[in-house]
């Protein structure tokens, strides 16, 4: 139990039947006339939805125990994601619906964190910036320097981002996990 005074980002709210939910942004309004009271942005954890809701101050809330550990993604098993505990050498399968988003970027080897709650897997979060490699794009064309011009490049995941027109098959970059976005090339 806590109290909504206490309430900081990435918190894990249990609320409505058990259903968690993270605290994404929060504040506390102190009116000139009558109570203070606490308005928030809550993500359910499980579906993704976000929701604002507001508390009086000081009410207790129900937090949950989130257990967030690193571990390396090893491999898939049919829908299943493999997923390795570095620290114990235990192996997680995953499915694909925990998986989320993050299975667009994940490749072998990767480290994710991956966030459980009394043994049910809730998210599997990556790095806000992955490396990956073009595995296929159209060849750039002379002329093709200038600003503002993408164009389709197929990850060696298998998924598709927009890049800008010089970058060419085989080559290194960087893409924000979050909204799928070219970031830059990556010298080596």
């Amino acid at each position: 139990m806590a109290s909504t005074n206490d309430l900081k980002n990435g918190l894990v709210l249990k609320l409505e039947g058990g259903q968690l939910w993270s605290v994404v942004e929060f504040q506390h309004v102190k009116p000139g006339k009558g109570p203070a009271f606490v308005r928030t942005k809550l993500k359910n954890v499980l579906s993704g939805k976000v929701v604002d809701k507001t508390f009086n101050a000081g009410v207790k809330v129900e937090t949950a125990t989130v257990d967030k550990r690193d571990m390396q993604f090893s491999y898939m098993d049919g829908e299943y994601f493999v997923f390795m505990d570095m620290e114990t050498y235990d192996q997680l399968m995953i499915d694909r619906k925990a998986v989320g988003d993050a299975a667009n970027f994940l490749i072998e080897g990767f480290t994710a964190t991956v966030a459980t709650h009394e043994g049910e897997v809730l998210f599997v979060e990556l790095p806000a910036a992955v490396e990956l490699t073009i595995q296929e794009t159209e060849p750039g064309v002379q002329g093709d320097r200038s600003t503002g011009g993408t164009k389709p490049a197929i990850l060696e995941t298998g998924y598709q981002i927009q890049v800008p027109l010089f970058i060419t098959t085989g080559e290194k970059i960087k893409v924000d996990t979050r909204t799928s976005d070219y970031l830059g090339r990556v010298n080596s």
